[in-house]
């Protein structure tokens, strides 16, 4: 899949881009999703996905993404926003094996990990059953992507 960036944007209220996440939303607090703010949406959008993934951890899979933390789809095109602890849209099944979302919790002393959060736009409501991976989600949902964009957060446990 190629990662070409749109104008659809994504932010958080909990921390800016390239920002230490913090420890609320990881492992080592209330392991609760952030909260989420999308922009720039285009119209013709059908439905929108988010994934995050860490691309620096050491268990990821050859040939993946990373090691994915959240898989979400199914939401309305008119969303704009997520809630903390948001339970909108279908979950995924993330790298820890859970549906939903569960945080950064890197290994101890293995320095700064990059948290991408992606905000898909589709031209389709594809309407995908829950519990996909992040590999099933973008094998359906590829073909369907217009617009995509990105928020970068960090996390390290010394």
């Amino acid at each position: 899949m190629a990662f070409a960036l749109s104008d659809i944007s994504l932010s958080s209220s909990a921390f800016a881009a390239h920002a230490n996440i913090p420890a609320k939303y990881t492992g080592d607090g209330e392991d609760v999703s952030p909260p989420l703010a999308f922009a720039q949406v285009p119209a013709v959008a059908k439905s929108l996905a988010l994934f995050c993934h860490d691309p620096d951890a050491p268990l990821a899979k050859p040939g993946s993404y990373g090691f994915s933390h959240w898989v979400l789809y199914n939401l309305a095109a008119d969303t704009r926003s997520l809630a903390e602890a948001s339970n909108a849209g279908t979950a995924g099944i993330n790298d820890f094996g859970n549906s939903g979302y569960n945080g950064p919790l890197p290994p101890n002393g293995h320095g700064n990990h990059h948290y991408y959060f992606w905000l898909l736009a589709l031209d389709a409501d594809l309407k995908l059953p829950a519990g996909l991976t992040l590999e099933a989600f973008l094998a359906r949902a590829e073909p369907h992507i217009i617009a995509m964009n990105r928020l970068v957060g960090i996390y390290r446990r010394d």
